[in-house]
């Protein structure tokens, strides 16, 4: 789903934009604060339409390098990716902040745990986690308040996988006109090289890897904390 610009002090920001692209911005913000709250049961729809029918397969690519669980799912949205994590047998926890949200993700992850919760506070001990997951996060996952919370969660040798955007590449006009818009609104443009000084500030190795799939290039973000696996510390039943 297109999402808006963010802010150029960002780490996931990319360059400078005219001043009509910040107005579209702003009025993008606007529409997907509601689209996470009282517009929620529209989601799916939106998310499927504005990536001519890709958003699911996007978010797939967070799968294909997750590290061990038990698997926290930051901002878990409507909850097909708690889906996916439990048919696939791992051991997944989701928070969202919005209590809409949630009421979609109990709905379509059965029974998985989800909570309300914001990735800046998380309700978890340390070194709980193996691996914490988010895909087309908004700002504040690169904030200083994440990464320091995503650090204490994460066991030694875990890892943040971060799905931020895509670029759509099919060569159909309808996959064209969406790659325009995805680009006159700076929601493929590649993150601002200042993401990985955030995520090494914190100590984190990352690395940004390019998954290409058949209409589209979609952007995983790999953060690992270093040290060997380890035994768990605390629990992630939540507070």
């Amino acid at each position: 789903m297109t999402r808006p610009q963010r802010h150029p002090t960002c780490p996931l920001a990319s360059v400078r934009r005219p001043r009509w692209h910040a107005i579209l911005a702003r009025f993008l913000r606007f529409f997907f604060r509601h689209l996470y709250t009282d517009l929620a049961w529209a989601y799916d729809f939106i998310a499927w339409a504005t990536s001519m029918g890709q958003w699911r397969t996007w978010q797939q690519a967070a799968l294909e390098t997750l590290g061990p669980d038990p698997t926290l799912e930051l901002g878990h949205g409507p909850g097909h990716l708690l889906a996916d994590l439990s048919a696939a047998g791992r051991r997944a926890v989701g928070i969202d902040p919005s209590p809409q949200m949630n009421r979609l993700a109990r709905r379509h992850a059965g029974g998985t745990p989800v909570l309300r919760a914001r990735a800046e506070a998380l309700p978890f001990g340390d070194r709980v986690f193996g691996t914490l997951v988010a895909t087309f996060p908004s700002e504040y996952i690169l904030s200083p308040e994440t990464l320091r919370e995503a650090w204490r969660v994460l066991r030694p040798g875990g890892q943040l996988v971060v799905v931020p955007a895509a670029e759509i590449t099919g060569r159909a006009p309808h996959d064209r006109l969406a790659g325009w818009l995805y680009r006159v609104t700076g929601q493929s443009s590649p993150p601002h090289p200042s993401w990985q000084r955030a995520l090494a500030q914190v100590g984190f190795n990352a690395r940004l890897e390019l998954v290409q799939q058949p209409r589209a290039r979609v952007q995983r973000l790999v953060a690992v904390k270093p040290g060997a696996q380890g035994e768990f510390a605390g629990s992630a039943s939540g507070a």
